[in-house]
């Protein structure tokens, strides 16, 4: 009993409360467990303690009364069982309890933060894709500077924007020396060129077929006064002037007087249009649409055509000479019928001055927009003198092989013949080149707002040559914050580097052997600059080199009749490589081989924002990487597409208007 005692002492001590629950009757229990009890007992007489180990009578008996201290009675030990199993139960509850509040808790918590997360990285790229659509419409009022030699109705007028999204660009490292080792290095390898090289999509490409030679209207008469234009620019700017000059003419039933050509301070040629194309051709082949003239009529050449008219908010005073001011860059159909018509009917005549890209591409009639190509690819044909060397000059691209191109005939006319028939005598195996225009010369540099590698002395000198060439651009840059050389070349708004230039012919695969033309004036930088293109690509040349002193005297001093040399030696190429895709050569270039190609005229016009991307990692990128990247750039402007609308139909004839699809 003093066992007994001790343990109801302790009990009472630990749980006071039991006194209260328990009852002298030994038989009497809340507890579940008291049938199980007295049935256990009643299961003892007939069984064995092993038989039920937990409730039988043995069991019981060893631990039969416990008293209660304060009340003195016995009771049972199936309550003292009940009890404990559940105060144990309830521990156990409260302990679920608290782990599961706290795993709550804490998966709350972790959603929290996800959430938190996920709105912090929206915010983010809601901020990216803003300054990414504002650094566009900055660099687009840059371009629409650059196209029309005006200042942009829209530029910045924070200085802070450009300074920010300038702020995160890498500037490119101008040097190349390790890119050039390692191209220098696979070049060696020579390892054999890709199949697709030389090659466009030809099942594709050859579907287009020209067609821009028919009609389908009667011809003007002309009957409401006279057009005259001065062109601007080099002879590709020329070019584009004169056939939109054709289209207004027909569009307002006008007579086309010869354009002529303005003398520029950048070309420094005095030649006009009977130097350089087939006058006679122009105003014969061009009869069924237009009437054309040489002079204007006697009774008009003493008028006053110095009298600028000009035009304020679509409203042109009175006047009959309009400049490149007065009408806004690719200006729509209506706006010719609406403001120059009346000046026309008044005065008989409207001079006018530039023309350059002065005339929309959409919407424009059917009938006129394929007048525009009849144009640019059959009524333009350069004369027998620039012809005749220029045949030579394939003649000599070629090592005097006895095939000619598939544009040979359209290019040079007759002079194919005689050249393949004093050719055959030489013999030779066909020897295919390579064209590269370098668009690399000092007007295209300083346009360009970029750096190349100069340092201080080079950006003040290209500031002194746009205050005397580009004065509107140099008070531009005086008076607005402009884009950083560093945001220009990651836009891919600066033309490619002699280095970076032949870095992208070694990424495609063009093996060491490779006879290369290289089209253009003098190179910005001089020899010095070419060294990178000849220590690769010893096999490259110029009109200077393939043609003597004697052969190139006529051609002196006039940019533009060589100019039409390059373009001759450009488009008969096995393959074409622009370097400039805003150059007006590589555009004329690259549409003259889509319409007159026939499929087989491949032409590479890189990527250049993509490329610009790949070269700021010059020094860090491996070869075979930079391989891959370059040539996927290039390989996706391969594809074969319809000209998307308000692009030029000079760089992009395969519509319906210039060629007709066979499928």
């Amino acid at each position: 009993m003093d066992s007994s005692s001790d343990l109801s002492n302790l009990l009472q001590k630990e749980y006071p409360q039991l006194s209260d629950m328990l009852v002298s009757d030994r038989t009497e229990s809340s507890c579940f467990f008291h049938s199980r009890s007295n049935s256990a007992t009643s299961m003892s007489h007939q069984s064995s303690p092993s038989q039920s180990p937990r409730l039988s009578s043995s069991r019981l008996l060893n631990n039969d009364l416990y008293l209660d201290n304060r009340h003195g009675k016995p009771f049972s030990s199936s309550i003292l069982f009940c009890f404990l199993r559940d105060q144990k139960q309830r521990q156990v509850n409260r302990t679920v309890k608290r782990k599961g509040g706290r795993l709550w808790y804490q998966r709350k918590k972790v959603k929290g933060l996800v959430a938190v997360i996920g709105l912090v990285g929206l915010f983010f790229f809601v901020n990216w894709f803003m300054l990414l659509r504002l650094q566009d419409h900055r660099v687009a009022d840059l371009q629409n500077y650059s196209s029309q030699n005006s200042p942009p109705s829209i530029l910045v007028s924070k200085k802070e924007k450009w300074g920010k999204l300038s702020k995160g660009k890498k500037t490119q490292k101008g040097s190349y020396e390790r890119m050039l080792a390692l191209a220098a290095h696979a070049l060696a390898e020579n390892k054999r060129e890709p199949k697709d090289l030389w090659q466009e999509p030809f099942v594709e490409a050859s579907a287009w077929i020209p067609c821009a030679d028919q009609r389908n209207w009667d011809p003007s008469g002309g009957k409401n006064g006279y057009i005259m234009v001065t062109a601007n620019g080099g002879m590709n700017q020329q070019r584009v002037a004169v056939c939109n000059a054709v289209v207004v003419a027909r569009l307002l039933n006008s007579t086309l007087v010869v354009p002529k050509f303005m003398y520029s301070s950048v070309w420094r040629d005095v030649s006009q249009f009977s130097d350089i194309y087939q006058e006679e051709h122009f105003i014969n082949y061009l009869t069924p649409d237009i009437r054309i003239v040489k002079e204007l009529p006697e009774e008009l050449r003493s008028l006053d055509l110095e009298a600028i008219a000009t035009v304020r908010d679509n409203d042109i005073s009175n006047g009959d000479q309009v400049t490149d001011v007065d009408i806004r860059k690719e200006s729509k159909p209506s706006f010719y019928l609406k403001n120059i018509l009346p000046i026309l009917l008044k005065n008989r005549v409207v001079h006018f001055i530039g023309f350059g890209n002065r005339l929309a591409f959409d919407p424009i009639p059917f009938q006129l927009q394929r007048l525009r190509c009849r144009c640019n690819f059959h009524a333009l044909q350069f004369v027998p003198k620039i012809q005749q060397t220029g045949a030579l000059l394939l003649q000599r691209l070629r090592k005097r092989a006895s095939h000619h191109g598939p544009l040979d005939h359209c290019l040079v006319g007759p002079y194919t013949k005689s050249n393949v028939e004093e050719t055959r005598a030489h013999g030779g195996k066909p020897s295919r080149y390579l064209a590269l225009h370098l668009r690399f010369e000092i007007d295209m540099v300083a346009h360009s707002l970029c750096e190349y590698g100069g340092g201080e002395e080079e950006r003040k000198s290209l500031e002194a040559y746009r205050e005397i060439h580009f004065p509107a651009l140099a008070l531009l840059e005086r008076t607005k914050r402009l884009p950083s050389p560093a945001a220009l070349r990651s836009e891919g708004l600066c033309p490619l580097t002699p280095e970076e230039a032949v870095l992208m012919l070694a990424a495609l695969g063009f093996n060491r052997k490779t006879h290369i033309f290289v089209a253009g004036a003098s190179i910005y930088g001089g020899q010095p600059r070419l060294a990178a293109l000849t220590s690769l690509y010893p096999n490259l040349v110029t009109k200077e080199k393939l043609l003597s002193a004697t052969e190139l005297e006529p051609f002196s001093n006039f940019s533009s009749q060589l100019a039409a040399l390059d373009f001759i030696a450009c488009t008969a190429a096995d393959a074409f490589a622009m370097t400039d895709s805003g150059s007006q050569l590589s555009s004329l270039v690259a549409g003259y081989r889509t319409y007159n190609g026939g499929g087989r005229m491949p032409t590479i016009r890189p990527n250049k924002r993509r490329l610009a991307a790949i070269f700021m990692k010059n020094s860090t990128i491996e070869w075979k990487v930079f391989e891959q990247r370059v040539r996927k750039a290039v390989r996706q402007t391969k594809h074969i597409f319809e000209r998307p609308i308000a692009r030029s139909v000079y760089r992009f004839p395969r519509c319906k208007e210039c060629m007709c699809l066979t499928e």
